[in-house]
């Protein structure tokens, strides 16, 4: 597949069978994680492989009733805990770098986006988990305090999926030289 029509094909899927995913194509997921570029290749994320049917319920518990991803969370055969390293990204000998402060969400977000590519690439769905409870997400998997669950990904066989939405036009986002139209 196309990295573009990767891209373009790849949907949010919230309706995931509980078919198990082999060992093979959970580390091609793997490690299209470790191959996600990073602020000055920190690779500020760990990520927590949830199979236990007990801590996937315990997970779903975290997110808000009626987020439409609640389905998803207990029938997919896995979910990823995606964790940033508080400190390490966006730094230089111990001090950050840039206005933005701490950089790792962007490094994580990028590594989650790899994730679900590569899971649409091998035939799966995913569905990216931003809105939920942190906090207790990170106290129900043992996460330390110099760590963060910064997303949770629900991976599985899709039942349904999702036409595209509407994409906003170039012309709408897109400027030169400076901003404005």
């Amino acid at each position: 597949m196309e990295v573009l029509e990767a891209i373009k094909t790849r949907r949010t899927v919230r309706k995931l069978g509980s078919e198990p995913i082999s060992d093979d194509q959970l580390n091609t997921i793997l490690e299209a994680i470790r191959w996600t570029p990073s602020w000055a290749n920190m690779q500020p994320w760990e990520v927590i492989v949830v199979k236990d049917q007990t801590v996937k319920e315990r997970l779903a518990e975290t997110l808000p009733k009626g987020n439409p991803a609640l389905k998803a969370m207990v029938n997919a055969p896995i979910v990823l805990a995606i964790c940033g390293i508080k400190g390490k990204s966006g730094f230089y000998r111990g001090e950050v770098s840039t206005d933005k402060g701490d950089w790792f969400m962007f490094d994580v977000g990028a590594a989650t986006y790899s994730a679900s590519l590569a899971a649409h690439e091998l035939g799966l769905g995913s569905v990216i988990v931003g809105l939920f409870d942190a906090p207790k997400a990170e106290k129900i998997l043992g996460v330390p305090d110099d760590k963060a669950v910064v997303a949770l990904l629900p991976i599985g066989v899709p039942e349904k999926i999702p036409s595209a939405p509407k994409r906003k036009e170039l012309s709408e986002f897109v400027y030169e030289n400076t901003y404005g139209k």
